[in-house]
């Protein structure tokens, strides 16, 4: 038996005929029932049907679809797919099918609700959910509903979609989830809706490309919507510090010291570095910056030499003293000098005023923590 729904020729079905097919419908021959089947959807993309009727024209179709093989519902759902004036009972009903059927209307059916599609969402495998998570709008409740049980790959193709809108609850979870996954680095720091802040929470653990994609968004972004964003997360950031070097307070004490007697110099920090004060270098460079100290030991601990370029440029530090910090942290020979002529070019083409914004970012923490 062929896949396909064999045509009957017939462009239209007269209206009278309308409750003959109906009887008809309940031949048991599944040949007849696939010639009914489309000459039902002919008749149906003929006319203009009331409210009343498509509903008729859904029991019916639906009826006559259910027992067929896949690749006949698969036709049915393609040409219902996109049609506003579709049966609700009939989309509804292959949008419960396999994902081979639900895919079409899934996808793209303005007739299914809201409703319809959380309940898809909540019973239905990653195919289901991937389908939905295409569709030009997804609302923030079905973006509720396909967060919670999607996987990466179906997530990714949430995140790329700029008609879903996610809830500042839902970006959340889709931070925390891509902080421990890297498969989720790119569609979340490429998600334009993305919090700022948010974003800001991926630069220590994604890589130097998109690093340099969340400096170039927080360069772009207007200084009202830096202040909105960071009130909106002020809230939400959890301090997460560890335990402070058993030699911060003696190393405090002599930052302030310098400070007091006017000391505290970007080059002081040089000799501190060399000299294995390093306690010392952190505090004193988390002031000069104004970056907590935990990040600024994270920063130095983990040699993330391109978030050090961020620090230093938000606290107008000089290339030569940047790269001297810079192949201090790396180590002596041939190779940490290679690396650091990278790290000048980076710091070349970083702007003061996206450094400062991200550090704004950064300092959100402690602003939190004090709260």
């Amino acid at each position: 038996m062929s896949g396909t729904i064999p045509s009957t020729g017939a462009a239209a079905v007269p209206g009278s005929r309308l409750h003959e097919l109906v009887d008809l419908a309940r031949e048991p021959s599944s040949e007849r029932r696939r010639v009914l089947l489309r000459e039902l959807t002919d008749h149906f993309f003929g006319s203009t049907p009331e409210a009343a009727t498509r509903d008729l024209y859904g029991d019916v179709l639906g009826d006559l679809a259910r027992d067929m093989e896949t690749a006949v519902r698969a036709e049915i759902a393609a040409r219902f797919a996109d049609s506003p004036t579709a049966p609700h009972n009939l989309i509804r009903q292959l949008a419960h099918d396999e994902a081979a059927v639900a895919g079409p209307v899934l996808a793209a059916s303005p007739v299914l609700t809201d409703a319809d599609l959380i309940g898809v969402a909540n019973a239905k495998g990653q195919e289901h959910l991937a389908a939905m998570s295409g569709r030009t709008s997804v609302s923030e409740a079905l973006a509720d509903a396909i967060i919670a049980r999607a996987d990466d790959q179906t997530l990714g193709t949430l995140l790329a979609n700029d008609g879903a809108r996610l809830s500042r609850g839902a970006s959340e979870t889709v931070v925390r989830r891509a902080q421990a996954n890297p498969a989720l680095h790119q569609p979340t720091v490429a998600r334009k809706a993305m919090p700022a802040d948010l974003l800001n929470e991926m630069y220590f653990v994604v890589e130097a490309r998109l690093r340099q994609q969340i400096l170039e968004q927080n360069a772009s972004m207007d200084p009202a919507l830096v202040e909105s964003a960071l009130a909106a997360g002020r809230d939400k950031v959890a301090l997460e510090d560890g335990a402070l070097p058993s030699d911060y307070s003696e190393s405090l004490a002599y930052v302030q010291e310098l400070r007091a007697a006017g000391q505290l110099t970007p080059q002081m920090l040089a000799r501190m570095l060399r000299s294995n004060g390093r306690t010392a270098f952190v505090i004193a460079l988390g002031q000069l910056a104004d970056v907590d100290f935990h990040i600024a030991h994270q920063v130095i601990e983990r040699r993330e030499i391109d978030a050090l370029a961020v620090i230093c440029k938000a606290a107008d530090l000089d290339r030569a003293l940047f790269l001297t910090y810079a192949v201090v942290l790396l180590g002596s020979g041939q190779d940490a000098m290679t690396h650091a002529h990278g790290y000048a070019s980076l710091y070349q083409s970083l702007t003061r005023d996206a450094a400062g914004r991200t550090v704004r970012f950064w300092r959100m923490r402690r602003t939190a923590a004090a709260a």
